[in-house]
Parts: structure tokens; sequence; C-alpha cells
């Protein structure tokens, strides 16, 4: 018997809604609505037009409903990190405020003169980052918004909540917050009292894989759906939607969920909080199954995404395909960049940015657009192999075989360049894996599979498209390039010091 799901796949430049079929061995996919997703920028920052958005939902669920097609459940993915405020009426009290804000700055001190460092990461095992959840509450302290608060909800949990009119965060989503507890999965209250936020706003937080109730009737009317669809939370932030859907056959994988951010780690069957994670700033994310993510973040394809953008202000129109095909006419072992400095945190002239970087490391900086996007490819590939050295280290596990899902698989160069600077086989596939992740498990919770790994077999037998690159080149210029990125971080890092500033 055939079954089908719909999932709404929200990501920080884009969102689609995608159609799976479900036979019980594989799964097909139907993308029957995309749209942008762009921020707003207002007189009091960067925002998230969270309105567009549940417009846009609702659009892709009509479209999935038209012809009387019947969809059992559908489920929600976002990123983590931003969230919605509701008053006790569950009003939207204020449009969420976007992640790259500046306004969180400075707001790592505050937290830290409340709790100490060590003591935050040993009860949350999450990274230290300006976007986190706790410091962007810590900038809104004395705010009438927050004071008239009587809900927190991350945006896929928002737009459940919308669809169906229950409040619930979803686990994936709320360990990216930085105020869970890691072994205990709920909130760190202790936590949330020392920072002074106000405790009643942190609501239930629910499995992947629950369900959460039918659409709202005039969601249903508006939509056309059929009555009784229902909401599944599923692995609601994205990134843990991507790893379900990771078509590994054993445990001893490495996985980057590459698109805007690349995510880069490997999965765990319980969090790794040590002091070694906490000096290298790893983070301990709720996975699906009760497993973790144990990885870091790194900037990822947003340093492409604002090159083309300022390119594109200035007259000069690229594809990314234009851009790859650039860059591979450019000659390896170019200069680098730390891609996770501050500096390329904002939106703006990226192109300047990473050419300044380079002059204040004294490198000699890329010109080009090709060469700027060799540079951006390159540093993103070593940056990777940083991280997986330092994720086996902490962890004593050894990843044979890379898997790169997301957006960025398209990127073929980088996909090569990633096998070649690990010196590891790279399987890059599938592109769509938050959708079908997020399909799965709603599968998943009506019972048609039972496991994870019955979840990763099904990936492995759906018509999905996974290439195999193996490494190339000479392993000794890798190494030599590889040598030099610690230098180039360590000079960023040097002049941040002195005060010197790179933006």
């Amino acid at each position: 018997m055939e079954t089908a799901y719909l999932a709404v796949d929200l990501g920080a430049e884009s969102g689609r809604a995608v159609l799976g079929r479900f036979d019980g061995e594989r799964i097909t996919l139907e993308e029957v609505h995309r749209f942008p997703n762009m921020p707003i920028r207002l007189p009091d920052g960067l925002h998230w037009d969270v309105l567009g958005i549940v417009r846009e939902v609702k659009d892709g669920i009509a479209k999935a409903t038209r012809n009387g097609r019947r969809i059992e459940s559908l489920g929600v993915d976002a990123w983590g990190v931003d969230f919605a405020l509701l008053d006790r009426d569950g009003c939207l009290i204020s449009n969420p405020y976007h992640y790259r804000d500046p306004r969180t700055e400075g707001m790592e001190e505050r937290a830290l003169d409340r709790m100490p460092k060590e003591e935050i990461y040993g009860i949350t095992g999450i990274q230290f980052m300006p976007i986190n959840t706790l410091y962007q509450l810590l900038a809104m302290e004395g705010s009438p918004l927050l004071q008239a608060a009587q809900t927190l909800l991350l945006i896929p949990d928002l737009i459940s909540y919308w669809l169906t009119g229950e409040k619930a965060c979803e686990f994936t989503a709320a360990s990216t917050t930085q105020l869970c507890d890691a072994r205990s999965g709920g909130w760190a209250r202790d936590l949330v009292e020392k920072m002074r936020f106000p405790g009643h706003i942190f609501g239930e937080i629910v499995p992947p894989g629950t369900r959460l109730g039918p659409l709202l009737p005039e969601v249903a009317e508006e939509t056309g759906a059929k009555e009784g669809l229902s909401v599944t939370a599923v692995a609601s932030h994205d990134t843990a939607s991507a790893v379900v859907a990771v078509p590994a056959e054993s445990e001893d994988f490495a996985y980057i969920s590459s698109g805007t951010w690349s995510l880069v780690g490997v999965e765990l069957p319980k969090p790794a909080i040590a002091p070694e994670g906490l000096h290298a700033n790893f983070t301990n994310e709720g996975g699906f199954g009760g497993t973790t993510r144990f990885l870091k973040n790194v900037m990822g394809l947003w340093l492409l995404q604002e090159c083309r953008r300022t390119w594109a202000r200035e007259g000069r129109e690229y594809s990314y395909e234009e851009l790859t095909r650039l860059a591979q006419a450019v000659p390896a072992a170019g200069p680098l960049l730390d891609p996770d400095h501050p500096a390329f945190l904002p939106p703006g002239d990226m192109p300047g940015r990473i050419r300044r970087f380079c002059r204040e490391t004294r490198q000699s900086p890329p010109g080009e657009p090709g060469e700027v996007v060799r540079c951006v490819l390159e540093s993103l590939a070593l940056k990777y192999r940083w991280v997986l050295e330092r994720a086996e280290e902490i962890t004593g596990r050894r990843a044979e075989v890379i898997h790169v899902v997301g957006g960025g698989v398209r990127n073929t160069l980088l996909c090569q360049l990633t096998a070649d600077a690990t010196g590891r086989p790279v399987r890059a596939g599938p592109v769509e894996a938050t959708a079908l992740g997020n399909l799965m498990v709603q599968a998943y919770a009506r019972g048609y599979l039972g496991s994870l790994e019955e979840i990763r077999a099904a990936v492995r037998g759906s018509s999905v498209e996974v290439h195999d690159y193996q490494p190339m080149g000479s392993a000794d210029e890798w190494y030599e390039a590889y040598e030099k990125l610690p230098k180039v971080m360590d000079a960023a890092a040097q002049l941040d010091t002195e005060g010197a500033s790179l933006e």
C-alpha cells in the first residue's frame, strides 16, 4: 500500500514543499512548491518574514492536495536557534529576529558573568556562537516584548502551531538553543534561572515522531486539504532531518550537511561532553532515535552566496555553475581564509572582506571572481578536515567515509576538494536529504518504519542520486596546504586580540 506525506522544508535562502510517496520499501519525491525566503531589514534590525512564510506553506499544502490527492500527514523542518514569542492569547508579539542580526554582540560576556563557560558547556554541550538562542534572549533583556511573552517557539514549532493550534517544542530544534540539558533532553532550568529568563515561556519538549494533531478547520478549508490531515513533529531542525537521511551502511562515517551552513560531524549514541570539546567548540545536538549529532558549524556556502549577491549588485550576474567553472580554471594552493571568522557572519561585501582578510594575514588576495571562489572552496574543504580530525580525537572514532548531503552536493568541485583535502572517499547525496529525512520520520510515526536503521535502508533503496568522489592529486601538496590553515587561523585570531578589524 502506497502512502503519501508532505515535507515542509524551510531553509535560510528558500523554502519548499515536497510530496513523498512511500510503498513500504522506497520513497519517491516530487517538489510541489518552492519559494524564496529572504530576511527583511527594519529600523530595529534584521527579521524573518514569518507571515510570508506561513502563506507560502499554505500554498504548498494547497498544491500538494490538489485534485483530491490524499496525504497522511505533513511535517515542518527549519533552521535552528531563531524563535518567536507569543503572548497569553497565543498571538505573535513581533516578527522573529534573524540570527545574523548584530544585536547579540557582547552577549556571551554577559552570559559568562552569570555562569562560567565550563558550567554552561557541561550542562548543554553546545558550541558557543553569537547566533545561539541564549544570546538572542539576553539581547532582549528589559524589552517589553520579552516581558509580554507567554510562550517561546522555535521557527518550525511556530509554523506547526499556526497549522494545528498546538504549542510544542520539538527536541532536535530545542537542542540548538544552548538552553537544554544535553543529558536529560529537558530545559536546563538552573541555567534559565541564572540567565534571568522568564521560565514560563519554555514549554513542553516533545521527541521527533510525535503527532501534534490535525490541521485547524480554517487551515484545511483555506488550503483545500481533506479533513483529518495531521501534522507530525519530525526531526524539525533541518540538519537533524538531513542526518536521518544519510545513506550510511555502518557507524564509521562522518557527515557534512552542506548548504548555507556546513554542519560537519559524527553521529554518537550519547553526548560527548568533555573539556576537549569545549576547547574546540564542538556541539552536542539532539538527533533522531536518541542519537547525538556531535558536530561543528562551518560557515558554508553562505560565503559564496554573499559573493554572488555582491557581484549581482555590481551588475555581474553569475550562476553557481559559472562560478564553479571559473574556479576550476584557477590554480590550486592559493590564499586561504578561516571560513568561521566573525568578519564573514553578517551580510555585505563578502569579496571585499575576503580580500581584506587575506591582506591582513599576509597572503596575496584573490582578484577575479574565479580566484575568490577557489579561495572559498579550498578553505572550506581544509576546514572540514580540521573539524573532522578534532572530532575523531575527541570521540576516538575513525570515519572511513564522508557523507555529504544537502544542496552543497550540487557543487561538484567542493565535493572533490573535500575528498582531496581529507584523503577520504566522499559519498555525495541525496541533495534533498532534509526533505527526505522529514518524510521518513513521518512514515516512522505511523508505524511503516521501525528504526533509524530501517529508515536508512529505505533511503538506500530509493531512487536518490549518490555520487562517489575518490581523493585525487598529491597528498603531500594537500598536507602542505592543510598545515597553512592553522597558521592563517592563528594570525587572524592575533589580529582580533590586538583590536584590528577584518570587517
